[in-house]
Order: structure tokens, then C-alpha cells, then sequence
């Protein structure tokens, strides 16, 4: 029998779409997990992925790969790579599996919502395949980590951190339950697949695998490549997903669901991974974090944006300011409340990194300057000046994410006056104040004793 083409029967196979007779379409796909907004069964049939694959050559590419991956996996354990690499990246690595690994698995129960919920058996087809895509994620990168424990205890958090109410994990729960494991499939295809995943993290898995080569980490850029790969193919369930919405008088829901979960995926991204202006050495300092997200992240949802007649977010332009400021006033919350994390964030605000970096992206020119204390001095590596927070941190009760402010403005509308943080125990700046600005961050970042009385409940214990 001759062997066909797969474009003879590829389309026949895929859409296994047909009429129920003994339940209701409603039964079949109820509005709570499935979501039409009003759109006919038989309208959603003309879904169309623009990835298309078989099962065969689904498992033939993946097992490949997996050769591959851990094969450079296995090569790597037998050397002394690891040993060698920056006190910072390896930070990086610490903080990624945490926020990664488990977050794999829950993104495979929207993926596996959009198996059984998504309104077109292409989309059905295409979605079962990013279910397997999550899992493969989950395990290689809980198994990486693991071939490390015996050289950093640290990557038990790979599998612990997402079972902890770590105040970064409560807030990654929060924004993952929104997102895909509490979602109906429409909705999760458009915030996850297509804002999330098209928009940041694959995107941020390319700089950073390109990261991890600079460094001379082959295994982690290995499985991120291998792990770009699959998140590059799933994620265009969204952009047919949102095309039908569009076409069918749901522009406006569209852009709802866009605008909600970009800004909530800033706001984590920035925490995650705005310290590539800090961790990374400076020597393999290519690029800013403002840099990257205005070439990569930026430029592609512009287009995105035109391309699909939709107009940008509402909060477009306070996010554009925000580029310039909120990774570093971020990164110093981290580095004060350093207790509190599972990783061992790098301060990286020496003389070198003040003056040796590209002035417009210099850290130091926007969040750390305006203290008004000799804050490079205090965290230098090596001084005995290392203050910590007395207090928890304060989080959004709504996001979970830390509560920041630029310097000089109170964007709360309350006084921080009785907070202000003394900075008597540090050496003296020529020309400054013994206090710190009230609202340089609104959380207050060196606070000693002095905490408002509004929060006095709070105790060191919890996040």
C-alpha cells in the first residue's frame, strides 16, 4: 500500500468533529469549563492551528530530543562545571527550577482542560499534545536539578518550593490557579498559550538558554532549548483562539482577558527574571533586562496588537515607565527580605556594576540611587554591614506580589512617614539623611523597628 502524503489525510484524521444525539451539547461542553461566548458548535470547527504534526512524528521528534538533552545531561555530571560557575548564576538556576518545575505539571492540567473542552477537535488534538509537552517539562527539569543535590543542597527546592507558603509561591499559585488549573479553555488559551507563553516565557527561555552558553552552563542551555521547542509549537492554540473570538463579536472579551493576565505576567516576570541585570557576571552582561523586554517582549506584542485590531492595554503607558524601575525596586525588596527566599540573591551593586555598565541601563540610575544611604558600600560582598528585615514583607491582597513604589512617589495615597527606615547603623554618606525617603519603596525595604501600626499583627513567621 503506498504510503500517503501527510497532507492527504492529515485534515480527514484531525477533525473528528460530530453531532451529539443521546447528550446535549451543553452537557458535552458545559459553559463553566468550555466557554463558547455564544459561538456555534459548528463555527468553532474552523479552528486551525498553524502548527501542525502528527502523533508519529510527535513521539519521533520528542524521543530525539530526550536523547539528546540527557545525553548532554549525563556528559556534563562527569565534569566540573558545575563548580565554576558565577555564585549568581547559580542563584539563577536555584530560583528557576523552584518557580518551574512544578508549575510545569499544573500547566498541564489547562493544557489537558483544553483536551477535553476546546470546541474544535483540532484544537482538542493540538492541546493533548502541549499536555504531554507540560509533563516532559516537569520531569526534565525535577531531574536535572536532582543530579546537582549532591553538589547544592539548594535544588531541593525544585520539588519543595511550590508545596511551601513561601510569599513568591503564594503568589505563583495564585497567578497559576487564575490562569490555567481554575480556568475554562477559551480563557486559558488566550492568557496562557498566547500572553503568557508566546508573549514571555518563550521568549525568555531563548535569552536565557543563550544566558546559560555565555556562562558555559551547556546542560541547563541544553533543556532550555530542548523545552523552547515544545512551548514554541502548544503555544499557538492561542492565536486561532483569539482569531475566533475577534471574528465573532467578542473583541472586547478578548481584550479583557489580554490586559488582565499581561500585567499580572509582568508583574512575575519582573520578579523572576529582572535580575538578569544583577545575577548574571558583568563580563556577560550583553544586554539590560529594559533592553530585552522592549526588542523582545515589547516589539512582539505591538505587532501582535496591530496584526489583530486590538488596541494596547489601558495601563500601556505606566508599564513602559515601570521597565525603568521596577526589576531593581524588586530585586532590592529580594535581597532585604533574602531570609525569606530559597535562593541566595547576588546584591551586585558594587563599584564595578555602578560604573561599569552601559550608563543608560545602569543599575543604580533609577531605584538604588535615591536612597539617599551608601547602599552599594552596604551590600557589597565581603562587608559586615548585612541588614535584615524585622517585619514580613508587604504583599497586594489581590496579586500577592510584593507592594513597591518608585522613589519619591507614594503611589498608595498613605503616609509611610512612621515607617521610615533608619539607616543610623550604616556609614554616613556625605550629603544624605539618616533617614531613608519614606516612599522609596512602599515596603519599607530596611525597616528596623519602626513598622506601622496598621501592621503590627504581622509577625516574622509569616509571608
Amino acid at each position: 500500500m503506498p504510503k500517503l502524503e501527510r497532507s492527504q489525510w492529515y485534515d480527514l484524521c484531525r477533525d473528528m468533529n460530530w453531532n451529539f444525539k443521546y447528550v446535549t451539547e451543553e452537557e458535552v461542553f458545559p459553559d463553566v469549563l468550555s466557554q463558547s461566548h455564544g459561538i456555534p458548535a459548528a463555527t468553532w470547527w474552523n479552528w486551525d492551528e498553524p502548527y501542525k504534526i502528527s502523533y508519529r512524528e510527535y513521539v519521533h521528534n520528542q524521543a530525539a530530543k530526550d536523547a539528546e538533552v540527557y545525553s548532554v545531561r549525563s556528559a556534563i555530571a562527569r565534569s566540573r562545571l558545575f563548580e565554576h560557575l558565577d555564585p549568581g548564576w547559580k542563584s539563577t538556576l536555584i530560583a528557576h527550577y523552584g518557580t518551574s518545575a512544578i508549575p510545569e505539571y499544573l500547566a498541564s492540567l489547562g493544557e489537558a482542560r483544553m483536551g477535553r473542552f476546546g470546541r474544535a477537535a483540532a484544537w482538542r488534538n493540538m492541546a493533548l499534545y502541549g499536555t504531554l509537552d507540560e509533563t516532559r517539562h516537569a520531569q526534565i527539569q525535577l531531574y536535572f536539578p536532582y543530579a546537582l543535590l549532591n553538589k547544592e543542597p539548594g535544588f531541593d527546592w525544585a520539588h519543595k518550593a511550590m508545596h511551601t507558603n513561601e510569599w513568591l509561591v503564594i503568589a505563583l499559585r495564585h497567578l497559576f490557579d487564575d490562569m490555567f488549573t481554575a480556568n475554562d479553555a477559551v480563557s486559558t488559551a488566550i492568557q496562557l498559550t498566547f500572553t503568557f507563553e508566546t508573549g514571555f516565557t518563550n521568549l525568555q527561555f531563548l535569552g536565557l538558554a543563550a544566558d546559560a552558553m555565555e556562562m558555559g552552563d551547556v546542560a541547563f542551555g541544553a533543556m532550555l532549548s530542548s523545552v523552547q521547542t515544545d512551548e514554541a509549537r502548544h503555544a499557538q492554540q492561542g492565536e486561532p483562539t483569539l482569531r475566533m473570538l475577534i471574528q465573532h463579536g467578542q473583541k472586547e472579551e478578548a481584550q479583557r482577558l489580554i490586559d488582565v493576565m499581561f500585567w499580572r505576567s509582568w508583574r512575575i516576570f519582573a520578579i523572576l527574571t529582572g535580575p538578569m541585570d544583577y545575577y548574571t557576571p558583568l563580563e556577560h552582561r550583553n544586554v539590560s533586562f529594559k533592553e530585552f523586554m522592549l526588542e523582545w517582549i515589547v516589539k512582539q506584542f505591538m505587532d501582535q496588537f496591530r496584526d489583530f485590531g486590538l488596541e494596547r492595554p489601558w495601563y500601556w503607558d505606566i508599564f513602559m515607565q515601570e521597565l525603568d524601575w521596577l526589576h531593581h525596586a524588586f530585586h532590592l525588596a529580594i535581597w532585604c527580605w533574602r531570609p525569606t527566599v530559597w535562593w541566595s540573591p547576588d546584591a551586585a551593586v558594587g563599584v564595578a556594576e555602578r560604573g561599569g555598565w552601559k550608563p543608560s541601563t545602569r543599575v543604580g540610575t533609577t531605584v538604588l540611587a535615591p536612597i539617599g544611604i551608601p547602599l552599594p558600600r552596604m551590600c557589597a560582598r565581603g562587608t559586615s554591614v548585612s541588614p535584615t528585615p524585622k517585619r514580613s514583607p508587604w504583599c497586594a491582597t489581590h496579586a500577592k506580589f510584593l507592594c513597591v513604589a518608585r522613589p519619591s512617589v507614594n503611589r498608595l495615597g498613605c503616609s509611610l512617614t512612621t515607617a521610615g527606615c533608619t539607616a543610623s547603623a550604616l556609614p554616613p554618606a556625605s550629603g544624605s539623611s539618616s533617614k531613608i525617603p519614606p516612599a522609596t519603596l512602599a515596603i519599607c525595604l530596611l525597616s528596623t523597628a519602626s513598622w506601622p501600626a496598621t501592621f503590627s499583627h504581622l509577625t516574622s513567621g509569616e509571608h
